[in-house]
């Protein structure tokens, strides 16, 4: 069996054996196997901290933007040490996945000792961004989404409908480590939307993988015995209509002038929430955030509502 050495970490390429341990792995591929392991295009996931400071229409403190950089940084390491340690737990029943045995501790191309010293760094650069601008809440919630994260990777990952809501949290735990940072404070019904959202995707994710694998799917990821895609359907379809209930919630809290472009802006939501359900029914392998950020009907409905939010942010 051989190795295809010109495939990117994270693409399907057939059937491939792990590198042996003694193999000599360049400092160039070295690094471009520890980045990919980092999960490069779940950084956008990060911007959320910008959610609070954006629907206050606020940078709260002076040099807020520099403050909110900081807390994506801290939030970017935070993940990246999951991802590591994520991947060394995982890393035969990755080989055993269709793509996921091309992730590069999967593949040899990182190994695993490497990987738990890069998780080790990056999750004290995490903790360690809140304590150079000595704000507490700041440290709690990377601390936090480390704590929680690592539960998952070694224990909680195998307890249903408990494990969703982990993964949910990593998106909410990004929101309030933003709102921290640069002390603006988000609303209930903000952060109740943003829960819901969350949610919503991570639903969405267990139902793609449980109707494309089929029966694979129980070796992949052993919870998945305890789900039935009609159960999963439901909920997600329960999840968005909660989402834009409490979205409404929050748009008629608005002041006067904002309200009307908040409660337009609702319409747009609600064509990337039916949007979103009606891709998420496809059987695919696709990661379900290809399906928010690569479809032209969804981009042009995120568009819309992004723009009319904005609008009614700094409408006077």
């Amino acid at each position: 069996m051989t190795i295809n050495k010109t495939a990117a970490p994270g693409h399907d390429t057939g059937p491939q054996a792990a590198l042996p341990a003694t193999a000599r792995v360049s400092p160039a591929r070295w690094l471009r196997a520890a980045i990919m392991t980092t999960r490069p295009r779940q950084w956008p996931k990060n911007l959320l901290v910008f959610a609070a400071p954006l629907a206050g229409a606020s940078l709260g403190r002076n040099d807020g933007i520099g403050y909110a950089l900081l807390a994506m940084f801290a939030f970017g390491c935070a993940s990246a040490a999951v991802y590591f340690v994520n991947d060394v737990a995982d890393v035969e029943r990755d080989r055993r996945h269709p793509v996921k045995r091309n992730r590069p501790i999967a593949s040899g191309a990182l190994p695993e000792q490497h990987a738990v010293v890069l998780a080790v760094l990056a999750a004290l650069f995490a903790v360690s961004a809140g304590v150079v601008i000595r704000e507490p809440l700041l440290v709690v919630t990377t601390s936090a989404y480390l704590c929680s994260s690592f539960l998952y990777s070694f224990k909680l990952k195998h307890v249903p409908f408990v494990e969703m809501l982990i993964v949910a949290s990593g998106f909410v735990l990004r929101v309030l480590g933003g709102a921290a940072a640069t002390h603006v404070k988000p609303s209930g019904w903000f952060l109740l939307v943003c829960s819901l959202g969350a949610l919503g995707v991570t639903v969405a994710k267990r139902y793609t993988e449980l109707t494309s694998l089929g029966a694979d799917a129980v070796k992949h990821r052993p919870v998945m015995r305890w789900y039935r895609p009609g159960m999963l359907r439901i909920a997600q379809v329960a999840i968005g209509v909660g989402m834009l209930a409490t979205y409404l919630m929050w748009a008629l809290g608005e002041n006067p002038a904002a309200r009307p472009w908040h409660l337009a802006s609702a319409l747009p939501l609600a064509a990337a929430v039916v949007r979103f359900g009606v891709l998420s029914a496809r059987r695919t392998i696709r990661p379900v955030e290809d399906l928010i950020t690569r479809d032209v009907v969804m981009l042009c409905c995120e568009v819309a509502w992004l723009a009319l939010f904005c609008v009614g942010l700094y409408v006077e």
